[in-house]
């Protein structure tokens, strides 16, 4: 199982995930009582319940390595999950006067990019076994 390198890249992609739970993604002022305050996924019920059942998925798609065209489904599935917390996020920028991204907010691109790349390594084993049945 870790022997494949999608696996790896879930892996990483699940941990990501979970460090942006508790990890800050924008810090500034509020517009509300105009007081600094950090932005976190806990903040929002959406975004909380959003990002849990992303990482959860992207976890047990780790187990699913024998059937290769359902994991593919579940992270592309994992894939359009993760853009639409970033745009939540971004909404709730809204609710900001002034502000700073911060380092953490990396780690939703960091999940993005490993997605994708274990995206391509589902689809490269399915291809290989396609083409090594077809040569029997």
């Amino acid at each position: 199982m870790l022997q494949r390198v999608q696996t790896v890249w879930m892996l990483l992609a699940a941990i990501a995930v979970f460090l942006t739970l508790k990890l800050s993604f924008y810090s500034g002022t509020l517009i509300a009582d105009n007081t600094y305050h950090h932005l976190l996924a806990i903040d929002n019920f959406l975004l909380m319940v959003l990002t849990s059942a992303l990482g959860s998925a992207i976890v047990i798609n780790i187990f699913l390595f024998n059937y290769r065209i359902v994991q593919l489904r579940i992270c592309i599935v994992a894939i359009i999950a993760e853009c639409l917390v970033i745009l939540l996020y971004i909404i709730q920028l809204k609710k900001f006067s002034t502000g700073t991204f911060d380092l953490w907010s990396a780690f939703h691109i960091i999940t993005l990019i490993a997605l994708i790349m274990a995206a391509i390594g589902i689809n490269k084993d399915e291809k290989l076994i396609k083409d090594s049945n077809r040569l029997r």
